[in-house]
């Protein structure tokens, strides 16, 4: 006869391990505890993942084209607004959920509070997303100090509010709505970020991005405290995407090749252009996700990219003894890969790669095809093209014997033959010892007479090095400074880099705090990311940030990096002495002398918001809520 389980009395609790020691959390809880899991950190990445989260579930009501326009303003409180005219999350009393929480909860309230519910696990309401309702949004509330939810649907206004993710109220009914959509504030909780400003320029890449990825759609970011609103809106998309990506490079040839399909389920919308650039740059996208590592739909457009120009070469007498590889055909191409697919299967949880097979041939197939009939049709684009590849392939030989030649001589690529303008450490503890690389002999005898000598170097760099990115290998290898670090160094460059014989565990860029150093700064990253890759994310590529200010008080000097830094210390220098308050004779200072005027402070930045509308701050104080409290948030005009 089957024995019932023990109570936690009778229970073992051996080396402190017993039913007591396990914890359920909520999914509020989880969020909260694990945040991780769902947005990556709490840094400002994952801060303005908050943000993808909200904008991806209007975005896919866009995709399902019930929507076309989308809103996103950053508000002089620090919350950030949502708003789309898609057709609003529905309101209704969800039977399931009212079962299993034995109480009526609308569906909104659902979707805004419980993990894994929404309307993206079949494919009734979306055919393709990318956001997931239930899991995005729910995380943002989760997250968030407070949140606040407006919905228009089926002739009204309906409104939840949050705090810290538990509903402050029951969803009420707010008036009439003629129109329909969703519209989302929400202020992330300082609990959870240590910063929580947005950062304008984060925000517009990735709307920006989000709108040539959806041509029709138009988003409008507004900064509701500098006044500063961008719209974007691209009717070609992704064509216009290409012209946007190559603006400031000479394109080999006029036209952007541009392709748009469907096959069994998957659609695509790719576009591609030849420059006289030396990199390949293409930017990759599923259900309008960034994938940043690439996947099926990448390598498909690839394969199919490659066949096509060398069987076209070969067939036209372009390709001769030399037949380029696929690295030597991408040289200078831009591209916009981005397809939709129903079910996609993402390795990883971060969705950066796309695995799934069958998408693979899909693509390489409606690539292939389309690209056959173009070289066909246009071969003054087809020939500027091929040659491109010739001479790439041409470059990569050239940079071979190159490497070669160098490993002959001096071993400059492994660190036989060091530069003799190197002032190196004593050490030969590779984890300890650096390598600071420092703007011209000048700043490399200052640097001389600071550095710790045991186990500190200093490599002087005599003007700009050559630009990794517009320079093919070849040139690059031949430059003296290049030829300087990659020997300073010792680890070789490209695919045969082994960085078990790196001489220095910090390879360290200290350059002025100027336009010129922050160029030079710039030429070297650029270097080390095209030839020295493992290096820079194994972590061994630092950059020294030089105070931007120095604020001295008496005998007392502080160096800062930023304008913010600098008043943030200039007025903690200030508040030294404290006040008296007029009206009690009572002393502030301290904390409550800090709290007080940074409170004012941002009481400035509202007011200057305010100004800008033409809005009075005696006005507005006026308009507060005897009950609630609360100051308006909206000036309606009506007539």
């Amino acid at each position: 006869m089957a024995e019932s389980a023990p109570s936690p009395a009778e229970e073992s609790s051996e080396a402190g391990y017993s039913s007591t020691d396990l914890k359920h959390l909520s999914d509020r809880e989880h969020v909260r505890e694990r945040f991780g899991m769902y947005i990556g950190d709490n840094t400002s990445r994952g801060l303005h993942h908050l943000v993808y989260e909200v904008v991806d579930n209007s975005i896919d009501e866009c995709m399902a084209e019930y929507a076309h326009r989308v809103s996103v303003t950053v508000n002089v409180d620090g919350s950030l607004t949502v708003e789309d005219d898609g057709r609003g999350i529905p309101t209704g009393i969800h039977e399931q959920l009212s079962e299993e929480m034995d109480r009526e909860v609308s569906t909104l309230e659902g979707v805004m509070t419980v993990l894994k519910f929404g309307g993206k696990f079949d494919k009734g309401a979306y055919q393709t997303s990318g956001g997931l309702h239930g899991v995005g949004v729910t995380v943002v509330n989760f997250l968030s100090e407070w949140c606040e939810v407006e919905v228009s649907r089926d002739g009204h206004v309906w409104q939840q509010e949050y705090q810290r993710g538990e509903p402050t109220g029951i969803v009420r009914k707010m008036g009439t709505a003629t129109a329909t959509g969703t519209k989302t504030t929400f202020k992330p909780d300082p609990q959870i970020f240590p910063q929580t400003k947005f950062s304008w320029d984060v925000l517009a890449r990735r709307l920006q991005e989000l709108a040539f990825l959806n041509s029709g759609v138009k988003i409008i970011f507004t900064d509701a405290s500098s006044g500063q609103t961008e719209e974007y809106y691209y009717e070609r998309g992704v064509e216009e995407f290409i012209e946007w990506l190559n603006r400031s490079s000479e394109s080999v040839h006029p036209d952007v090749i541009w392709l748009k399909g469907e096959a069994e389920g998957v659609s695509w919308d790719i576009a591609l252009q030849y420059t006289g650039d030396f990199t390949e740059n293409v930017h990759s996208y599923v259900n309008n996700i960034s994938t940043n590592e690439g996947g099926t739909h990448v390598s498909g457009f690839r394969s199919a990219l490659t066949r096509s120009l060398n069987s076209y070469g070969k067939k036209t007498g372009i390709y001769k003894d030399l037949i380029p590889t696929g690295e030597d055909v991408r040289e200078g191409l831009t591209a916009v890969v981005s397809v939709r697919v129903p079910e996609p299967q993402f390795e990883g949880q971060t969705k950066t790669k796309l695995g799934n097979s069958e998408v693979e041939s899909i693509i390489t197939s409606a690539v292939g095809e389309f690209l056959g009939k173009y070289l066909e049709e246009h071969p003054k684009s087809a020939k500027a093209i091929l040659q491109k590849g010739v001479l790439a392939a041409e470059a990569r030989t050239a940079a071979q014997k190159a490497r070669a030649l160098l490993r002959e001589r001096k071993g400059a690529l492994s660190g036989g033959g060091l530069p003799g303008k190197l002032r190196d450490c004593t050490s030969k503890d590779v984890d300890r010892c650096e390598l600071y690389l420092v703007e011209g002999d000048s700043a490399g005898g200052s640097a001389e007479g600071g550095r710790l000598r045991e186990y500190q170097a200093i490599l002087p760099l005599r003007g700009k090095i050559i630009n990794a990115y517009k320079s093919r290998e070849d040139k690059v290898l031949a430059n003296e400074e290049v030829r300087s670090v990659i020997s300073a160094i010792g680890a070789g460059i490209g695919p045969e880099a082994d960085l078990s014989k790196r001489r220095y565990d910090k390879v360290v860029i200290m350059t002025d705090a100027d336009v010129d150093g922050s160029h030079i700064r710039t030429l070297l990253l650029t270097f080390f990311y095209r030839q020295m890759y493992q290096l820079v994310v194994s972590g061994h590529v630092y950059v020294a940030q030089p105070p931007l200010f120095r604020v001295r008080n008496k005998k007392q000097v502080y160096y800062v990096q930023t304008e913010e830094e600098m008043k943030n210390q200039l007025l903690d220098q200030g508040l030294g002495e404290g006040i008296f308050l007029p009206g009690d004779g009572r002393e502030l200072v301290g904390e409550e002398m800090q709290k007080l005027c940074r409170t004012l402070a941002g009481l400035e930045d509202a007011l200057v918001a305010l100004e800008r509308r033409g809005i009075s701050l005696r006005d507005h104080a006026g308009r507060r809520d005897a009950e609630t409290k609360k100051l308006p948030m909206y000036h309606v005009f009506f007539g």
